[in-house]
């Protein structure tokens, strides 16, 4: 199978131009891919971790194991072809009636200064999340990289944590229930991608891209981004730096003299309550400012960001930069806002080997097909991920709670003719 598809590369003719500028030349194209089921016996394993809340370990280990064998056999590929390092690894999910194929796709690159079809001499060194523009922004920044690396969490309210948040959400303010179930799965991914970083000897996590997308009746968090090393960076108490930083942003705050230290993320869980609900539903009628609303989407936006304040002052940053915020309605009155950014310190010698960046490193690629036929199976970025996905995979509190008051109405019925 290797060679059939030789003179095949996923690069861009934008990516060209930076491998010339780098001393590269284009390579081929590399797939690998794993199609997994999750069987009967972790069905039910997961099914009840679903009930229980927080991660469900059964979907974390399968979507992770399928992701890993997929990425090895690209790597096998790649080595078959040789090259410098493999660029723009990616990761794709499709749903086969039930089956799950993951698909890692990337493209070798090749010094130009070894002849084509001399595979043995030049070994794979290095794979990466980012292309070739992006690869050149981290090179030029002082980042060497090392290897692509990932990390993924499944998780559910579950409905423990559904009643009781429910219940609390009856009442105005924050559903601590909530916060803490979303603030501790979202912080899972980010330190097992630190985990991968920290195994292959990097001492940073650059570029780091976040999706949000509904899995086997659940929701999966997953990070991936390229494990590196700088020389002057030192590892933040012995764990890898973090960034979610675009390359281009990597570049530009190193040419000014900072490093990043470590993705912070702030996350509130807020209900609008009962009353406030209902006082909210008839002021929309007569139109106007929804004062309530306005006041707890304000309340919940303040928690998230204190949060990061918190994070940043206390591993010693001097600002956190390219904060992102989102907003997830996840049904039943319940919304949660998330803050995500990147805490970065001054430090001495800092700089990039360029003065500035070609205008190419900003052109984006535009997409030239697209099917828009059918969606299932794509990521969602965390930026765009909607607010049905939410309420299909948490469902909200208010289901439980009318499910609960109706059984009581019955179970009342029932024995209160006895």
């Amino acid at each position: 199978m290797i060679g059939k598809h030789a003179r095949i590369t996923g690069l861009s003719g934008n990516e060209i131009f930076f491998l010339e500028r780098m001393g590269y030349r284009p390579g081929q194209l590399c797939v690998g891919n794993s199609v997994v089921a999750l069987g009967v016996a972790r069905g039910i394993g997961a099914g009840l971790s679903t009930l229980g809340g927080g991660e469900i370990e059964e979907v974390t280990r399968l979507v992770h194991d399928g992701r890993t064998r997929a990425y090895d056999r690209m790597m096998e590929e790649a080595r078959g072809y040789g090259g410098a390092g493999l660029t723009g690894v990616s990761f794709d999910l499709v749903n086969h009636g039930g089956n799950l194929e993951f698909i890692t796709i990337g493209s070798t690159i090749h010094r130009k200064a070894v002849a084509a079809g001399d595979a043995g001499s030049d070994a794979v060194q290095f794979s990466t999340s980012a292309d070739v523009a992006k690869l050149y922004c981290q090179v030029d920044a002082g980042f060497r990289p090392m290897r692509f690396v990932f990390g993924n969490v499944a998780y559910s309210i579950g409905v423990g944590g559904t009643i009781r948040g429910g219940l609390r959400s009856l009442a105005r303010g924050e559903v601590p229930q909530y916060t803490e179930i979303f603030d501790h799965t979202r912080h899972l991914a980010l330190s097992r991608i630190m985990d991968e970083a920290k195994r292959c000897g990097a001492n940073a996590v650059v570029g780091i891209e976040t999706t949000i997308t509904p899995l086997l009746g659940a929701q999966e968090m997953m990070m991936v981004g390229t494990a590196s090393h700088h020389p002057l960076i030192d590892a933040f108490d012995l764990k890898p730096v973090t960034s979610d930083m675009t390359n281009e942003e990597l570049w530009n705050m190193a040419n000014v003299g900072f490093l990043p230290i470590r993705l912070v993320m702030g996350v509130s869980v807020y209900s609008l309550g009962l009353k406030g609900g209902i006082f909210s539903a008839l002021q929309s009628l007569g139109g106007g400012e929804v004062q309530g609303l306005t006041e707890i989407l304000y309340e919940a936006r303040e928690r998230a960001l204190a949060r990061i304040e918190d994070d940043a002052e206390r591993c010693g940053a001097d600002e956190v930069v390219g904060v992102k915020t989102n907003i997830y309605d996840l049904g039943g009155g319940l919304i949660e806002f998330m803050a995500i950014g990147t805490a970065v310190k001054r430090v001495e010698g800092a700089r990039t080997q360029s003065a500035a960046l070609p205008p190419q490193a900003v052109l984006q690629d535009r997409e030239t097909f697209v099917d828009a036929s059918d969606s299932r199976g794509a990521t969602v970025n965390i930026a765009s991920s909607s607010a049905a996905s939410a309420r299909r995979t948490q469902g909200g509190p208010l289901a439980i709670i009318v499910f609960i008051l109706v059984m009581a109405f019955y179970l009342f019925r029932i024995f209160g003719h006895h």
